[in-house]
């Protein structure tokens, strides 16, 4: 049974089921966080909201990442993932606290373009620090 927890494919199918998991979870979470909602302003072709959420995306993705290239565990994988999150989710509050002449979240659910395309990359960049940062 444990070479079958080493085999190649089901370590990937593994670690790209607790991604997906993990992020349907933080994805949940940074909507709670929002004002406005992700998936209906998308609907509507919010192209601001589109970008912050892709940001956000591709901010996990890039952390999950660094954390299964650097941890042989996958509750390790798991553990920087999520601490990740949390630094990720805490970058996208203090973005909001650091520009008090813009509401940030309102300005993305107007459907300010720059807004959105500023959120997006600081989530992006934002990202690959954490990642870097990960052991």
């Amino acid at each position: 049974m444990e070479s079958f927890w080493e085999n190649i494919i089901v370590v990937t199918a593994a670690r790209y089921s607790v991604f997906v998991l993990c992020t349907l979870v933080f994805l949940a979470i940074f909507e709670l966080v929002t004002s406005y909602k992700n998936w209906e302003e998308i609907k509507k072709g919010n192209f601001a909201v589109a970008m912050a959420t892709g940001g956000k995306l591709f901010g996990l993705a890039t952390i999950f990442r660094y954390s299964i290239e650097h941890n042989d565990s996958l509750f390790q994988s798991i553990g920087w993932g999520v601490f990740g999150f949390v630094l990720l989710l805490f970058g996208y509050l203090i973005f909001e606290f650091l520009t008090p002449t813009i509401k940030v979240d309102e300005e993305i659910g107007k459907g300010n373009t720059a807004v959105g395309f500023i959120s997006m990359m600081i989530s992006i960049g934002l990202a690959f620090v954490i990642g870097a940062s990960i052991v």
